[in-house]
């Protein structure tokens, strides 16, 4: 395990010899460690900006070989488009760095945790702040892009369709997907920063008593069908409180035929 100097050296030492590259125009730091680590687990969370689309490849590759002169680690590179990449290097010692490279007018903001420690231009700080504006002025700043309530009663029915072909893996799925799409409304609820947001443990003592006894003790038919019923009790419950979500008369119709069919 690492400590706080030794995340810290970590950090300096990238934020210097990244932000020396000729082809990075500036680096964002990004998520908790903006204002402070939540923990002593936190990652190191970076956005590398390049002046050219056509320059971001080029400079992956360096921030690549940056990072695995730090010290032994496993390195893995994902690409979102054909011109922004992210590269994470997990150390020896359970640091982890996320660097995404992101050519400068692809910059985009989708949390208020984010604060520019390198611009050699200016040009980085003018577009995040233009992008900080828009998502300030969203009127949903964390849409989930989906219908949560239907995919709520449609996981719902997916599950007593199982449970009735004794497919208890199939239905576990279904369950914890249904658990999946309350967490997304108790966090909106909450005002939480939905985007990549895992700090569960913040949210309400209430709420969170009531999520956890969804789990069964014991993977049985009854236990299985007891937790899909405590969990609907909560989503709707959680629903009520949304000021972005709502369930039709029909679609909870639905919801109440799912429960109606799994008497027997």
């Amino acid at each position: 395990m690492y400590s706080t100097e030794e995340r810290n050296a970590y950090f300096e030492k990238a934020i210097r010899e990244i932000g020396a590259y000729d082809l990075v125009e500036g680096i964002v730091q990004l998520g908790s460690g903006v204002i402070g680590y939540k923990d002593g687990y936190s990652d190191i969370d970076l956005m590398v900006a390049t002046s050219k689309i056509e320059e971001a490849e080029e400079t992956r590759d360096f921030v690549r070989e940056i990072l695995s002169d730090f010290g032994k680690s496993y390195i893995k590179e994902k690409q979102f488009s054909k011109d922004i990449f992210l590269v994470i290097a997990i150390f020896q010692n359970g640091l982890e760095f996320n660097i995404s490279i992101v050519p400068r007018e692809f910059l985009s903001v989708k949390s208020p945790l984010w604060k520019v420690v390198v611009d050699k231009t200016g040009l980085v700080t003018e577009k995040m702040e233009a992008e900080n504006e828009k998502f300030e002025n969203k009127p949903i700043k964390y849409n989930v892009g989906m219908d949560v309530a239907f995919e709520f009663v449609y996981c719902a029915l997916a599950l007593e369709k199982e449970m009735k072909r004794n497919n208890f893996i199939y239905a576990l799925k279904k369950l914890e997907d249904m658990r999946d799409y309350t967490l997304i409304v108790q966090a909106l609820n909450e005002d939480k920063k939905l985007h990549q947001f895992k700090a569960y443990e913040t949210l309400t003592p209430s709420f969170i008593e009531a999520y956890l006894s969804t789990y069964p003790k014991e993977v049985t038919a009854e236990n299985i069908r007891a937790s899909s019923e405590k969990l609907k009790e909560l989503f709707v419950k959680t629903l009520k409180q949304s000021s972005i979500f709502t369930m039709g008369h029909d679609l909870e119709q639905l919801l109440y035929m799912s429960k109606m069919s799994n008497i027997s």
